[in-house]
């Protein structure tokens, strides 16, 4: 089959559906290659590279049309591109059909098959055709960065010798892609993050990329997996006792990003003019909603606003777009990926598998027919998982009883040491030489002494401990070298194995400590 790539006609669209690198997979599969001259221009990728890379170039998107047998785009096709399609033409695009009935129509009188790209299932099998989460993950990033340009301001806290400047506050709203996205450049940046989602199980997620989850006393049952893990809608009273938290928090936040969707609906308002009105001046608002109508009361597509009192909201829908070559990169390998599953035998004939999961889900009309919205997948998207449980604070009196109940125990624990240990000395004062008790004397003291220094040693210290123990090592072997020559046959023996295990610790330890330096060397 011919794939052919086509030029964005969306105003500020810069990526291209189809790089040089994707074109040399596609081929790999039995497929040629046309593209539209100057499609991958503004993502940085010339005509000629495409030359280069065996790709036809076509001098207009009528050409690639009558030429290819699939059609690649990134943003959805407008009318005029759907009424150039033919019977049984493929079209992959981000397509949006809840939002676009008059397009569905269109292409389903054309006869053509649509593929949307923004219906791929998210079941694990589809992760690498996810395109929405590819674009997502841009977006989060990038909307970090586009809010550092507009605050002003440090991220991270700095003390200087001009005085002191506390970190940023940041708060995430929506954890999806996107969310955890720019989480992860928030933290990275030094910022304090607090994030928030209506579904209880990314509260984990959230916290191990060392932001705070912002907890609501509210009780609702919501199953990530029947929604495809997408939010879905929040009851009346849920909406009310989020707001009020937004609310509480919206003082004290430099930064807010909401990435709040809900699939097939506008974007919910999160964010309202009353919050932005307790916000400092010179705080920051940036929408990743803005398309979908945005989270914020504020917000104004495609534009950057400053509110009356200084608060700045950025409502820019082109994110992705503003990094267009790496956008591009992924978003064309996301198509590779569906049009590998299409081409299951790699010979170049494309396999329209209805009963294969990813690719009926993502399918929105084929053979003549509207096949939107699909059946639900075979396989759950996430599994549910019980919200980690908030740790209850303790009272003061409760704190003085768990310390009073640790003290007791340890005390136990040491008398019974010192009395096993007492016996020992005593026992052996009956039947040992003077000298032998003066140097075993010295040896039960020791043991002590080591077992309690170890034992109340954290065990994520036990590695490093290790590696410094070689210097106790050094002086236990010294020690044993100087009785080995003794006369004595017990003393012998015990000095040999003295040395035996010195030295597997010394060698041990250097072992060890030569693995940790490789952990931080970089490669």
């Amino acid at each position: 089959m011919k794939i052919g790539a086509l030029r964005e006609i969306y105003q500020g669209e810069n990526r291209v559906s189809m790089t040089p690198d994707s074109a040399l997979q596609l081929v790999k599969l039995g497929h040629t290659c046309v593209i539209e001259t100057g499609a991958g221009a503004k993502a940085g990728f010339s005509d000629a590279v495409y030359l280069a890379a065996g790709v036809e170039v076509l001098p207009s998107a009528q050409a690639v049309i009558d030429a290819a047998d699939v059609i690649v785009k990134v943003r959805g096709p407008e009318m005029s591109e759907v009424a150039m399609l033919r019977v049984g033409q493929t079209l992959i695009s981000f397509f949006w059909p809840a939002q676009n009935p008059e397009l569905l129509e269109a292409a389903k009188a054309r006869g053509a098959t649509v593929i949307a790209m923004d219906m791929v299932p998210r079941i694990s099998r589809a992760q690498k055709m996810d395109a929405l989460s590819s674009m997502a993950n841009i977006a989060g990033y990038r909307a970090v960065i586009e809010a550092g340009s507009n605050f002003g301001r440090f991220f991270t806290g700095q003390v200087t010798a001009a005085g002191k400047v506390p970190p940023a506050k940041v708060l995430i709203v929506g954890a999806g892609v996107a969310g955890l996205a720019a989480i992860g450049t928030a933290v990275s940046l030094g910022a304090i993050v607090n994030a928030f989602d209506v579904r209880p199980e990314v509260a984990e997620q959230i916290e191990s990329m060392g932001a705070n989850f912002v907890f609501l006393e509210f009780e609702q049952a919501q199953d990530g997996a029947a929604t495809g893990g997408y939010a879905a809608p929040s009851s009346p009273e849920f909406r009310e006792k989020q707001l009020a938290k937004f609310r509480e928090l919206a003082p004290e936040m430099d930064i807010v990003i909401t990435t709040a969707l809900i699939p097939g609906r506008p974007a919910p308002k999160l964010w309202t003019a009353d919050m932005v009105a307790l916000m400092k001046p010179g705080s920051v608002i940036v929408d990743l909603a803005a398309e979908r109508g945005g989270n914020c009361d504020l917000t104004v597509p495609d534009q950057k606003i400053v509110s009356d009192n200084g608060v700045t909201v950025v409502g820019y829908t082109d994110f992705p777009s503003r990094m267009a070559a790496q956008a591009s990169t992924l978003y064309s390998t996301n198509i590779r990926h569906m049009l590998t599953d299409l081409t299951p035998k790699k010979d170049g004939v494309i396999f329209h598998n209805m009963e294969d999961d990813v690719i009926r889900g993502a399918t929105a009309t084929h053979e003549g027919v509207i096949t939107f919205p699909p059946p639900p997948p075979k396989v759950a998207a996430i599994a549910a998982q019980k919200p980690k449980e908030k740790a209850k604070e303790l009272t003061p009196e409760e704190k003085r009883a768990q310390e009073t109940a640790a003290f007791k125990a340890q005390t136990r624990n040491q008398i019974g040491m010192l009395v096993g240990g007492g016996a020992l000395i005593l026992l052996a004062g009956l039947y040992a030489p003077a000298s032998f008790m003066s140097h075993f004397i010295v040896f039960v003291l020791s043991v002590y002494v080591g077992v309690q220094v170890i034992w109340n040693v954290s065990h994520s210290l036990h590695t490093p401990l290790m590696a410094v123990t070689n210097a106790i090592s050094s002086i236990i072997i010294l020690g044993a070298l100087m009785q080995i020559g003794s006369g004595s046959l017990l003393v012998v023996v015990l000095a040999a194995l003295s040395v035996f295990m010195a030295g597997i610790n010394i060698f041990g330890g250097f072992m060890v400590t030569r693995r940790m330096l490789a952990m931080f060397q970089k490669s």
